[in-house]
């Protein structure tokens, strides 16, 4: 196989291995946030994809660093390789590789972390919900899920965890309500299971 065919290899896994936590940042720039949670189901499939680019990016390094052929004198063939095929541009793709990998873990730079300021007249208008969510993989669905939600009147704290698989939410009850937070979470892609609300 060819340098050039190795790296393209290489891309595409590693684009892939965070396609899960690409979608929400290209639905949060889109503002369409059904398409979320698409590629969630890549997830499972990330340390196999991640091994492959190492692997495919490994094996074109190898193939570039070896040593020349030579001719018949013994004498290095001096081909002058086109850019595509050259050490940099190499460098360049697997530079691009390592960024697409470890996406997930500055993803959130990509959302607003501006806290909702909310007036609430009345203590006993707040209520606490916790909702068990389907589908989130990463930090990037989490901030997907929150900035969703922080959209609706009222929401005084929206704390989210793919880890955990749930939010847990406190709003005004008189200017929203738990079928308009789970419908902001459902509207994402990633799905409400249940829900529990604490006094």
């Amino acid at each position: 196989m060819s340098t050039g065919k190795l790296m393209s290899a290489g891309i595409v896994s590693a684009i892939a291995a965070s396609l899960c936590c690409i979608t929400p940042v290209l639905a949060l720039i889109a503002g369409s946030g059904s398409i979320a949670s698409s590629f969630s189901w890549i997830e499972p499939a990330r340390p196999y994809l991640i091994g492959v680019t190492i692997a495919v990016l490994g094996f074109a390094w190898y193939l570039k660093l070896k040593p020349q052929p030579t001719d018949d004198c013994g004498c290095a063939v001096d081909e002058k390789p086109k850019f595509l095929q050259t050490k940099t541009f190499l460098l360049l793709v697997t530079v691009f590789a390592t960024l697409m990998i470890v996406f997930p873990s500055y993803a959130k730079a990509f959302f607003s972390q501006t806290e909702k300021k909310v007036l609430v007249v009345e203590k006993s208008n707040i209520q606490t919900a916790e909702l068990n969510i389907k589908g989130m993989s990463c930090e990037a669905c989490e901030e997907e899920v929150k900035h969703e939600v922080n959209r609706l009147p009222g929401i005084i704290e929206a704390a989210v965890s793919y880890k955990n698989k749930n939010a847990i939410i406190k709003f005004d009850v008189s200017k929203t309500n738990i079928k308009h937070i789970t419908d902001a979470v459902n509207a994402t892609g990633y799905n409400v299971i249940n829900y529990t609300i604490k006094k």
